[in-house]
C-alpha cells in the first residue's frame, strides 16, 4: 500500500471517527447559527430567523436540548447550563447528561458526576452518559471505572457508536470530550 493511499485511509477514518455516522445520535452536533452568529447566550430561532434569548424563545425541551448541546460542544458551558435549566422535564436523561457534561467541563467535576448518575438512574441504557462518565472517571484517575463504562456501552449495543469510540480513544490516551 502506498503512503498516499494509507494517508487517505487514515484521514478518512479519523473524519468518520470525529463525526460519527449521520444516524449516530451520540455524535457531536453540527454547528448552527446558535454558535456561529448569535452572541450573549442567545439561540437561533428558525421560525423568527433571528437570535433570541432562550428564556423568551418558547422552545420545547427538544429545541432547548439541541441548543444547549451545541453550546456545550462549543465550550460555552454556562450558556448550555442556562438553556438546560429551562427544560420542563428536569428528569430527561439527555438534559441531565448535558448538565453533567457542561458542569464537568466548567470544572465542577462532582456536580457533573451527580448529573451523570441521575441520567443513568432514569435510563441505564443511555450510553452517551456512560461515555462522558467514563471520561470523567479517567480525568479523576479511575481507569478501571472508565473501562467498566466502556464494557457497559458495548454490552448495551453501543459498540458501533461515537460514544463507544470516544471513550475507547480516551482510554488509549487521546483526549476526546
Amino acid at each position: 500500500m502506498s503512503a498516499l493511499v494509507a494517508g487517505v485511509m487514515l484521514a478518512s477514518s479519523l473524519q468518520a471517527f470525529a463525526a460519527g455516522s449521520e444516524s449516530d445520535e451520540t455524535a457531536p452536533p453540527p454547528k448552527s447559527k446558535t454558535t456561529t452568529e448569535c452572541t450573549d447566550g442567545k439561540v437561533w430561532d428558525k421560525d423568527k430567523k433571528e437570535c433570541v434569548k432562550p428564556k423568551e424563545s418558547g422552545f420545547n425541551d427538544d429545541q432547548l436540548f439541541q441548543a444547549a448541546r451545541e453550546f456545550a460542544y462549543a465550550g460555552q458551558y454556562d450558556n448550555a447550563i442556562t438553556v438546560l435549566k429551562l427544560a420542563k422535564d428536569e428528569n430527561d436523561p439527555r438534559i441531565l447528561n448535558y448538565l453533567g457534561y457542561s458542569n464537568r467541563k466548567a470544572g465542577r467535576m462532582q456536580l457533573g458526576m451527580s448529573y451523570y448518575r441521575k441520567a443513568l438512574q432514569h435510563d441505564a441504557n443511555y450510553i452517551l452518559a456512560r461515555s462522558y462518565m467514563g471520561q470523567a472517571l479517567l480525568e479523576q484517575g479511575d481507569v478501571q471505572g472508565a473501562r467498566i463504562q466502556l464494557v457497559e456501552i458495548r454490552d448495551r449495543g453501543g459498540e458501533n457508536t461515537w460514544a463507544y469510540r470516544s471513550l475507547l480513544q480516551s482510554l488509549k490516551g487521546h483526549v476526546v470530550y
